[in-house]
C-alpha cells in the first residue's frame, strides 16, 4: 500500500477519493487549509513540504473557478521536486478546456501544460461536468418565476463518485500522461436538463434558453465540452437526482 497525499480533501471530489482510498488499505493524507494534521495553503505552498513527506502519489483534486490554479499547481511541482518520492501525480481536470476560451478552462489547460512539461510521473484525467453543478445551477436560476438558461448548450453530466472511484484507481497506477476521458451516460441541452430538475422537484416553472454572445459561448454551443464517444458513466441524472431525495 501506497501514501497518497489528496489536495483539496475535504471537497465533494477530494472527500470520495479519500475514502475510496483509505478503503483500499492506503495510507491518505486529505490536504486542505483547515486540516489538523496536515494544513496547506497551495496559494503560497506553505505546510507542503511537511505534507509530502513520504508520499509516493499525489491526486490533486483542489480547485477554484475563482482563479489561483495555476500558481496553486506551480507551488505543488516544486513541492513534489524537492519531495523526491512522489511517483504519480494524478490531476483532474475538464473535457474541453483545449478548444472552449473560458477563463477557467484556460486555467486548467495552462495546469495541464505545466505538468506535461515538469519533467514528473503524471496522470490527467478530463471528465465532462457532474450531476451536482447541473443541479446546483438550475436551483440557482430556479428561483425567479421563469428559468433562464444559456440557449442550446448541450451537456453531458457525470456522477461524481464515478469520477472519484476512477481517480483512485489512476492512483494505484503506473503515471499514464493523458488518459481517455470520462463523459456521463446522455447527452441534453441546458433548457432540458432545467425541465428534469424541476419535474423532479415538483415545480413547473418555465425554462427558457437565452441567446448569449461571445466566443466562450459558441465554444458550448459548438459542443466543446462533450464527449460522446467516453460516455462511460452509467448512472444518470435522473438517478441521481433520485439519490438525493
Amino acid at each position: 500500500m501506497s501514501t497518497i497525499l489528496v489536495t483539496g480533501g475535504t471537497g465533494n471530489l477530494g472527500a470520495l477519493v479519500v475514502t475510496m482510498l483509505r478503503d483500499q488499505g492506503h495510507e491518505v493524507r486529505a490536504l486542505s487549509r483547515s486540516s489538523a494534521a496536515y494544513p496547506v495553503d497551495l496559494r503560497d505552498g506553505s505546510g507542503l513540504d511537511a505534507a509530502l513527506a513520504g508520499v509516493q502519489v499525489v491526486v490533486h483534486c483542489a480547485s477554484s473557478p475563482r482563479g489561483g490554479d495555476d500558481a496553486a499547481a506551480g507551488h505543488l511541482i516544486d513541492a513534489v521536486r524537492r519531495a523526491g518520492t512522489v511517483t504519480n501525480l494524478v490531476y483532474i481536470s475538464i473535457v474541453g478546456v483545449d478548444v472552449v476560451p473560458f477563463g477557467y478552462y484556460r486555467t486548467k489547460l495552462r495546469v495541464e501544460r505545466m505538468l506535461e512539461g515538469s519533467g514528473l510521473g503524471v496522470t490527467i484525467l478530463r471528465t465532462t461536468q457532474f450531476h451536482d453543478l447541473v443541479a446546483r445551477v438550475t436551483a440557482s436560476l430556479a428561483k425567479l418565476p421563469v428559468v433562464a438558461v444559456p440557449k442550446g448548450v448541450r451537456v453531458q453530466p457525470i456522477a461524481v463518485e464515478e469520477v472519484a472511484d476512477r481517480l483512485a484507481e489512476l492512483a494505484g497506477e503506473a503515471p499514464s500522461g493523458r488518459v481517455p476521458d470520462m463523459g456521463g451516460p446522455q447527452v441534453r441541452t441546458l433548457e432540458e436538463w432545467g425541465r428534469v430538475f424541476l419535474a423532479a422537484k415538483g415545480s413547473r416553472r418555465r425554462v427558457v434558453g437565452v441567446p448569449l454572445a461571445g466566443r466562450a459561448y459558441a465554444g458550448f454551443r459548438r459542443g466543446g465540452i462533450l464527449a460522446p464517444e467516453r460516455a462511460v458513466g452509467r448512472i444518470t441524472f435522473e438517478e441521481f437526482l433520485a439519490r438525493r431525495g
